[in-house]
């Protein structure tokens, strides 16, 4: 199994990281052809304009959409939540659109107000370590979306078929558990 990581922007080597840690195979996903060689995605976190942006530039967006429409897993986290949705809440910015969801971007503040918490994950027993950063929040899930874990009232995680997003960092922490769950969903 290989997993490739969208290098566009952001903070893919931290994801790169986590998957050596759980001994599986990656690759840096930079243009379309790069999909051919990979058997899922990840989308990571950094600004989700400008990896949307580049990812139009490149044609990585279309190439995302097709691979995903004949069944490959992708899991994003943060502002790869945000291009994953369908809809951004006062944003026409370039995403993915692939799950049926709605979120808000910078929903907790700047960077200034970033901030770390224990939050229940519903496949998990014990809590997962979340690190949020100028994070989204999802605010209206289709009916096919399950809701994985809520900070308070508002939903950080979401699942729908092959499709893992978390409004949060979970390559920024030593617990690889979000990722060995995404793994599983690929196998």
């Amino acid at each position: 199994m290989t997993i490739g990581v969208l290098a566009l922007q952001g903070d893919f080597e931290k994801h790169e990281a986590i998957l050596t840690r759980l001994g599986v195979a990656s690759r840096q996903v930079r243009k379309p052809s790069d999909l051919d060689s990979v058997d899922a995605l990840i989308l990571p976190g950094g600004e989700s304009t400008t990896i949307g942006k580049l990812m139009v530039r490149y044609g990585l967006d279309c190439a995302i959409q097709q691979r995903v429409a004949h069944g490959m897993p992708v899991y994003g986290t943060c502002a790869g939540m945000i291009l994953m949705a369908r809809a951004i809440v006062g944003s026409d910015q370039p995403r993915l659109g692939l799950m049926d969801i709605a979120v808000l971007r910078n929903a907790f503040g700047s960077q200034r107000e970033s901030f770390e918490v224990d939050l229940p994950f519903e496949p998990f027993e014990r809590p997962v370590r979340a690190i949020f950063i100028r994070a989204p929040i999802v605010v209206e899930v289709g009916a096919g979306v399950s809701v994985l874990s809520r900070l308070e009232d508002k939903v950080v995680a979401v699942q729908q078929g092959a499709l893992l997003a978390t409004a949060f960092h979970p390559e920024l922490t030593d617990d690889a558990r979000v990722h060995h769950y995404f793994l599983e969903q690929v196998k």
